[in-house]
């Protein structure tokens, strides 16, 4: 029976083609809606994980200053070498740690200059932040003992500078300062998180202090926590032991600020689902007004094929039967309204995917589940008008003119 009501539903929309796409077109709207806000969501939120995640993995920032976005005051009280022996020996759970000083210079490589950051830091860098290096070496321990002027350059470094020159063994001048070019770092991309090592140039932190700062501040540092640790818990361990160290009086403000890599991704990931969530039921609105539209037409349909209901019913029909071949035609409406959708957001996810060189992250459960609620939407809406067809007098029907 159902096989039968299938096909008569089938006819029926190709006897009114437009009339039939019309009624669907909210079904389409809706179902595309959802499926491109949460897909594009969701892949949103796995850009922004991955691109917090190349900062390093399971990485503190220490960095001097009393947050983000304060000013006036005295000026932040630097760190020193001291401070970041104590993190490294009396903090369990660290794994490396990567004391940084840094300097804006003009690099020079003969006829070609660009302007860049020197970053003095330890070999404890590379580990921390996840950093390889794709050509060449990184400093040895004499070299960060004596502060040799070695370096190792970003991609955007040896781009403008060298062209298609190998860098390595290179003199590369800082300002007033030469250093032999001893490696190459990997690229990581200039866009959000984790792109600023490829337009940089890394020395050991003696050579920065000795020949570029003029001191031994250390402005930041990096700590690398063992996976088996809570990165809350070590952060809050640091800030206990810097507030001792620098004397920080009860009751005040840290004088530095610990940025945990970990902390922001989850608060950015989920405050991207939760924005996901509120545009996917923003577009499911339109799902619920497909279906008055769908429960509207059908009841026109009603009206328009009562002689035929009539004769159906004459000849034998029962109400049932009437009832599934009208519930049928609605959930074929909508099923097939929920089909064009899907194919519609997967043009649109590819698209806009491509256009933002966003990883498009396919999921078959939002799929799944808006199709489903899309012809759920044409059992609720088509019942109304199928009961209405199924309870028409026979003679009364047969009499409509």
């Amino acid at each position: 029976m159902i096989g039968t009501s299938f096909v008569l539903a089938l006819r029926a929309i190709r006897r009114h083609l437009m009339r039939s796409f019309l009624t669907t077109l909210g079904i389409i709207i809706g179902v595309a809606a959802v499926v491109t806000m949460v897909t594009l969501g969701n892949g949103a939120t796995a850009q922004v994980q991955s691109q917090i995640s190349s900062l390093g993995s399971n990485l503190l920032n220490v960095n001097m200053g009393g947050g983000f976005g304060r000013g006036g005051g005295a000026p932040p009280k630097p760190f020193d070498q001291e401070d970041v022996d104590a993190v490294k020996n009396q903090i369990g759970g660290v794994l490396e740690i990567a004391p940084q000083a840094q300097s804006s210079v003009t690099a020079v490589y003969e006829a070609q200059n660009w302007s860049t950051t020197v970053n003095g830091t330890t070999n404890g860098y590379f580990a921390a932040s996840s950093i390889a290096v794709t050509s060449g070496r990184m400093f040895t321990a004499a070299e960060e003992q004596a502060g040799k002027s070695v370096c190792v350059i970003g991609d955007t470094v040896k781009e403008n500078l060298f062209k298609e020159t190998d860098p390595l063994n290179k003199t590369l001048r800082l300002n007033a300062i030469s250093c032999n070019v001893i490696g190459v770092m990997a690229k990581r991309g200039q866009s959000g998180f984790g792109g600023g090592q490829d337009d940089s140039v890394v020395m050991p932190i003696k050579a920065v202090q000795r020949r570029l700062t003029g001191n031994r501040d250390i402005r930041s540092f990096q700590v690398s926590v063992d996976p088996a640790y809570d990165t809350t818990a070590v952060s809050t361990a640091i800030s206990k032991l810097l507030r001792e160290r620098r004397n920080t009086p009860t009751g005040t403000d840290d004088d530095f600020n610990i940025f945990d890599a970990k902390q922001i991704s989850d608060t950015l990931s989920g405050a991207t689902r939760t924005l996901t969530g509120l545009l996917a039921a923003v577009a499911a609105v339109s799902l619920i007004v497909g279906g008055i539209g769908i429960m509207n037409i059908m009841l026109v349909s009603v009206t328009e094929r009562t002689r035929e209901i009539g004769i159906r019913l004459a000849i034998g029909a029962v109400q049932r039967e009437v009832l599934m071949q009208f519930l049928v035609e609605a959930v074929t409406l909508s099923a097939l309204g929920g089909l064009i959708g899907l194919l519609l957001a997967f043009g649109l996810t590819t698209g806009i995917s491509m256009a933002m060189g966003m990883v498009l992250t396919f999921d078959i459960k939002i799929n799944l589940l808006a199709f489903s609620f899309a012809a759920i939407i044409g059992v609720v809406f088509g019942y109304v008008p199928a009961k209405r067809a199924a309870a028409l007098n026979p003679i009364e029907a047969l009499r409509h003119e």
